[in-house]
């Protein structure tokens, strides 16, 4: 990626700005350590959510009234149709056969006519496409599964796992920089078979599927606390927007880029002024 157009782009970009807010902690130490941008024009600014309460928790359905798996995410997004092609392929028959009564219902927009040959109702792989109600969604579930094999940034499907009391089942990728030091919200693998047999654990243990549940409650609680972050954001742009001048004094670099720019459109424009001078000769 260091010699990729698109990296060199999005770099430029943030040079440029006064702030950049980044999602995700792996992003922003690799930001700082891999392309060694100052942490002065960075901010770390993950999901705001609202603190999972009591009578929150108190209205999640219990372990009894819910029954199968899902898996969610918009098809067109590549990350997530490979998702659906490896727990097609793979994932999923190794659960089946463990658990001959349980269904995987996939739920995402845009479920294109590739998307739809995949439902099999004697496989139990049904396909849902978009979902009416998100929430309805992952209550009515079990277990959520997300074998995601490559992407970038928070995983909001596991965020909203997370807020809905379903505890979830994902890969290295998956869970990255999502849950700090905190123990997961159920199990994080990249084995397809130590996949499937913790997802078949997960979801035939009611012990440990609570102790999942309440992971991913602690999780959100911690790490995506809204009035915490907020509290930072503000902070910092206060402060910014009040040293503006020294602030951008410290980014040489931004400054630069900012004045090629500009200038490169100006003599571009002075070379195509005296370009057709010359033709109306």
């Amino acid at each position: 990626y260091l010699v990729n157009d698109l990296t060199k782009r999005e770099m430029a970009s943030i040079y440029r700005c006064d702030l950049s807010l980044i999602i995700s902690k792996y992003e922003f130490n690799l930001l700082m350590n891999t392309f060694k941008v100052d942490a002065s024009i960075l901010i770390y600014l993950p999901f705001l959510m609202e603190q999972l309460n009591a009578e929150i928790i108190n209205s999640y359905s219990a372990f009894k009234e819910r029954k199968h798996f899902m898996s969610i995410g918009n098809f067109l997004h590549e990350p997530n149709w490979n998702v659906v092609l490896y727990l097609k392929n793979t994932i999923w028959p190794l659960i089946k056969k463990e658990l001959p009564e349980a269904e995987l219902h996939i739920y995402g927009a845009y479920a294109t006519e590739k998307v739809n040959q995949l439902h099999n109702n004697k496989e139990g792989f049904i396909i849902k496409g978009w979902a009416e109600n998100t929430k309805e969604a992952y209550t009515n579930a079990r277990v959520c599964l997300a074998p995601l094999q490559f992407g970038a940034g928070l995983k909001g499907k596991l965020i909203d796992a997370m807020l809905f009391g379903t505890p979830s089942i994902t890969t290295n990728i998956g869970a990255e920089a999502m849950h700090d030091d905190l123990p997961w919200n159920g199990s994080i693998t990249d084995n397809p078979l130590e996949f499937a047999n913790k997802a078949i654990k997960l979801y035939q243990d009611k012990s440990l599927w609570i102790e999942a549940q309440q992971n991913g409650i602690s999780i959100i609680n911690q790490c995506y606390d809204k009035e915490k972050y907020e509290n930072i954001f503000a902070k910092i742009i206060e402060q910014t927007s009040n040293q503006i001048n020294q602030h951008r004094l410290k980014n040489f670099t931004g400054a630069m880029l900012q004045h090629h720019t500009l200038k490169s459109t100006k003599y571009l424009s002075k070379w195509i002024e005296e370009k057709n001078k010359k033709n109306n000769y």
